[in-house]
């Protein structure tokens, strides 16, 4: 009987840095790689050596685009042996198996707990694991190695601003923190690798220069040279700053604003940030409810907002969609038969001076967190005025919420709009 000994297996040509990972005998891997570093590539050399010692491989990644990549490398790197028959492969559940036993591999998406749980295996690999909720790993990897003791590796790049907008993850730098415990771990068992995209010898120059043309510095560092940045250098706030000022308690509040920063392009998130003015008169951020959807869905979620938190008033920026968020909050506000109070705000000045006030406000101890905001905190502290392209969306909506808090006058009727689910909308007049 032919064995799959007999037939050619086409496994890609590792470079220098791919090699320090597929030698090393640490039972937990963590590699931080800049993008079109080989760090997918050198996962699948992993899976395909892993799988031929007769193990059962789980390859997982929130986005299609590396499952795609990942299963293509597979699959050619045993072609021969598919096509004599000595492996199935299913297209539809991406598994590639020894038949009549639990030798396989399976590369599935997965960016949270729930779309993981029911597989197993003894090698689990997890690529881009700075977008996926910490539950993959804390609640269904880590579980599913014990009867065996299986080795994990995760794979992740820095996230930028605008990859942070898509992430699932409670904490946007779960996976910066989980490589610096590795780099501490004295025993073996954690080891971890650190390489950027020049560290790929097959990449070529033109391509490189393609995906950084139009990157900032900041993005250069984090997704091409794969520097883990704590916070920025030249922006705004430090995390020193926040977290001098952070709180647990706060006094009695007089105003409670919600601040809305629709997004003006795909892909972005729409800021949603409720502060309150104390009877201190500090200014307190008390929620973040930002999120990527649609108009109904931040809509929805503002008022949401704006109702569990008893706000006072919704301010929304015009200058991208003119009345588009007026019009979508009350319409979210018809359909589900509430009462708000809305009031359109300009930005006649750039963001960074509509910042400065906000910032002094840190600085003097007179604006304070109720706990912590993991991403509209790392949006602080990474955004970086004339540089950053990204729209600082969360950032937006905190100021105009504090902004509308330093107004010593609440803003006259007139300029309010209020919606009434048992009247039409009207502006009040004097």
């Amino acid at each position: 009987m032919a064995t799959a000994v007999e037939y050619k297996i086409r496994l890609p040509i590792s470079h220098p840095k791919q090699e320090e990972i597929i030698n090393s005998q640490a039972r937990r891997k963590i590699i931080r790689a800049g993008r079109r570093s080989g760090k997918t590539v050198c996962a699948a050399i992993i899976a395909v050596e892993g799988f031929l010692e007769g193990r059962r491989v789980l390859y997982t990644s929130p986005t299609t685009e590396q499952v795609d990549t990942f299963w293509r490398e597979v699959k050619g790197a045993l072609s021969e042996p598919i096509g004599a028959d000595i492996y199935t492969k299913n297209e539809t559940l991406h598994t590639i198996e020894r038949p009549y036993s639990e030798n396989c591999i399976r590369c599935k998406t997965a960016w949270s707990a729930d779309m993981l749980r029911g597989s197993y295996a003894d090698l689990l690999i997890m690529d881009e694991y700075q977008l996926m909720n910490e539950s993959v790993w804390e609640e269904v990897g880590a579980p599913m190695l014990l009867d065996n003791d299986g080795d994990a590796m995760f794979i992740y790049t820095p996230p930028s601003l605008h990859s942070r907008s898509v992430s699932k993850a409670r904490d946007p730098r779960h996976a910066a923190k989980l490589f610096k415990r590795a780099q501490q771990d004295k025993t073996g068992r954690w080891q971890a690798f650190h390489f950027a995209s020049q560290d790929n010898p097959y990449i070529s120059s033109v391509a490189l220069t393609d995906i950084t043309q139009d990157m900032t510095h900041l993005a250069y560092r984090q997704e091409i040279l794969a520097e883990d940045i704590d916070e920025a250098p030249g922006a705004l706030w430090s995390r020193e700053l926040i977290n001098q000022t952070r709180v647990v308690q706060y006094p009695d509040l007089v105003r409670i604003v919600v601040g809305v920063d629709p997004t003006c392009s795909r892909g972005n998130e729409c800021g949603i940030v409720v502060a309150g003015l104390g009877s201190d008169r500090h200014d307190y951020i008390l929620d973040d409810k930002s999120l990527l959807g649609s108009a109904g869905e931040w809509a929805d979620a503002a008022l949401t907002a704006y109702n569990r938190n008893q706000s006072d008033i919704i301010v929304g920026e015009v200058n991208y969609g003119g009345d588009m968020v007026e019009s979508t909050i009350l319409q979210a506000a018809k359909n589900q038969g509430q009462i708000v109070r809305y009031k359109n705000v300009h930005a006649s000045r750039g963001k960074a001076v509509r910042a400065e006030p906000v910032v002094a406000n840190y600085e003097h101890n007179r604006l304070h967190h109720v706990g912590e905001f993991p991403y509209l905190e790392d949006e602080m502290v990474s955004w970086i005025p004339g540089e950053t392209r990204d729209s600082p969306n969360r950032i937006d909506a905190m100021v105009w919420a504090i902004t509308e808090l330093m107004i010593s006058e609440p803003e006259p009727e007139e300029n309010i709009i209020i919606y009434d689910s048992m009247e039409a909308v009207r502006e009040l007049e004097l």
